[in-house]
């Protein structure tokens, strides 16, 4: 069974892995960060948003400093969609956003008794506690 997530990212439950949605493929292992099977593009954050002051004549000119901000943009690797922005300091690791129960979510399926080839975006959503994992690996 597939699970949409987001708009670009699927779990499938079958194989245990991350999938873009735009394209079908395979990012990583749902027991990982799906970002880790992401092209990354670390942008300085200048380039988004521009300096509103001169840069030669004031220090503060409204542009975020790249020596404490970067913008990280993930990408599927086979079609190129972007999945994911995220705003972090330099050198951080990619942030875990989201993280699920494998387990949790398999039972939600037999109960709902659907196909395992089907991409399911109703899934209703129970509790938190029971879906979510607060425990990292």
């Amino acid at each position: 069974m597939k699970f949409t997530v987001t708009e670009y990212l699927v779990i499938n439950l079958d194989t245990e892995q991350w999938e873009c949605r735009s394209c079908g493929s395979s990012l990583t292992g749902i027991s990982r960060n799906y970002k880790f099977g992401t092209l990354v593009y670390n942008r300085d954050p200048r380039e988004i948003h521009r300096p509103r002051l001169d840069v030669e004549r004031y220090s503060y000119n409204y542009a975020p400093d790249p020596e404490w901000c970067r913008i990280l943009e993930y990408y599927c690797p086979s079609c190129g969609t972007m999945i994911e922005t995220e705003y972090t300091v330099p050198g951080h690791p990619p942030i875990m956003d989201i993280e699920f129960d494998v387990e949790a979510l398999r039972a939600r399926a037999r109960e709902l008794g659907q196909a395992s080839t089907e991409e399911r975006t109703d899934l209703p959503v129970p509790d938190p506690a029971q879906i979510f994992s607060h425990e990292r690996q």
